[in-house]
């Protein structure tokens, strides 16, 4: 993608994933490189981040005989996306005012 993803749009997308399944850091980023070029450097500080903040919890699991980390929203977690979609529609919705040219100061 051309254009730069801020780290908050990241935290939304996560937030976002997490809430319909619990998932794991590679499976977050490859699904985050759909839309920004991040790597697993950039990500698992950010993933750190949202647990410190209460948004997400964590827990062990096994996969073909390896432990992954699970990534699950919190209550926090959820309110917190709450607010991201809310901020968004009201972004995008200024966004695509500007362009359309319905909106101008």
């Amino acid at each position: 993608m051309y254009f730069p993803t801020s780290s908050t749009v990241i935290e939304f997308l996560i937030l976002a994933m997490v809430k319909e399944q619990d998932s794991y850091g590679y499976e977050i980023s490859q699904t985050i490189k759909l839309v920004a070029s991040i790597k697993e450097s950039t990500l698992y500080p950010i993933l750190k981040k949202l647990e410190q903040a209460g948004y997400l919890s964590t827990y062990s699991g096994e996969y073909q005989g390896r432990k992954r980390k699970y990534y699950h929203i919190t209550e926090e977690g959820v309110e917190q996306l709450t607010f991201l979609e809310q901020e968004w529609a009201t972004y995008t919705t200024t966004i695509d005012g500007i362009i359309a040219g319905r909106i101008r100061k």
